[in-house]
């Protein structure tokens, strides 16, 4: 990333307090540069879908600014809708259109002249090309969210905001979606997904923001997130059952299984060192032999889950 280069999307000192006095947002900072796939991780109610309506222009912020490639979205509100695609949660669609139709209809509603050329494309590129004739009232569950994201880039967005994509739908639609995504990013749109799934975030993201409480706790690259934060666990399999950790061995980080048949030792993969060669001597000296042994790495989903548990 060059220095001179602007980020797409800026906000700064964001808030949003609500009339009854519930604060949904605590001055949020975020700034993600072009063609960049950005996942926003959180509990239910900790502000990712806040934070979009209010991107959106939905919802007005009580506090901060928020600019989209360099046009404030409240002086230049259409500019910034124009810029700015979404994807709700929701499937409302117009059950008695065609596909074509409210995909066309979509980006009239931006002011768009109507453009047959550029529909097809999209149709196709979400796999809906055979369905344009079809009444979205008749489609499954996952064709009227490909629906969702043709009428989200009916106006040839350049970001785009995906709230929850693949919420109840099935593995193979949600594996569909994430190749959309990257197709998409290919065409230089930049992407940002709210989810629950922690495998949608490792598969798909560039960087992970996990918000919490209306506060993002944190916001890295993805693989600088698990190197930093990843732990490693030696998994030992006994050859004979223990009943407790022997004294000599307190200072490591050890667990035993509740049937004394195996150890499981937590390091860090970014220590100095990780302590295995020591443990092997003292476990030798202890008189504990093992028949097997092998070494796990920490998920993104365990990374997400100790941070929630840390900040609330």
């Amino acid at each position: 990333m060059s220095s001179d280069e602007k980020p797409i999307l800026c906000i700064k000192g964001l808030n949003k307090i609500y009339s009854g006095g519930f604060q949904a947002l605590k001055d949020i900072n975020l700034e993600i540069m072009k063609g960049e796939i950005v996942a926003l991780l959180g509990p239910n109610g900790a502000g990712k879908t806040t934070l979009i309506s209010i991107v959106c222009g939905i919802t007005k912020p009580s506090s901060g600014t928020v600019s989209v490639d360099g046009h404030d979205i409240i002086e230049d509100f259409r500019k910034t809708r124009s810029i700015i695609g979404l994807v709700p949660q929701e499937l409302t669609t117009d059950s008695f259109e065609t596909v074509f139709n409210t995909v066309s209809f979509s980006r009239g509603l931006f002011g768009k002249p109507p453009n047959a050329v550029y529909v097809e494309k999209v149709l196709r590129s979400l796999s809906l090309w055979d369905k344009k004739d079809s009444m979205i009232m008749t489609l499954s569950g996952g064709m009227k969210r490909r629906v969702l994201i043709a009428k989200a880039l009916s106006h040839e967005p350049t970001v785009l905001f995906l709230d929850e994509p693949t919420a109840g739908v099935d593995v193979s639609l949600r594996k569909d979606m994430w190749e959309i995504v990257r197709e998409l990013k290919a065409g230089g749109v930049t992407i940002i997904l709210t989810t629950h799934y922690i495998d949608e975030a490792e598969e798909i993201a560039d960087r992970v923001g996990v918000i919490n409480n209306g506060e993002i706790i944190l916001m890295e690259d993805k693989v600088k997130l698990m190197a930093k934060l990843g732990k490693k666990q030696l998994v030992l399999d006994l050859r004979d059952q223990l009943r407790a950790i022997p004294e000599s061995l307190v200072n490591y980080e050890l667990d035993l299984s509740e049937d004394g048949l195996q150890l499981v030792y937590t390091f860090n993969t970014q220590g100095d060192r990780t302590g295995i060669t020591s443990l092997m001597d003292d476990l030798k000296l202890a008189g504990v032999a093992f028949r097997d042994l092998n070494t796990t790495q920490s998920s993104l989903e365990d990374i997400f889950v100790n941070l929630v548990a840390e900040s609330s």
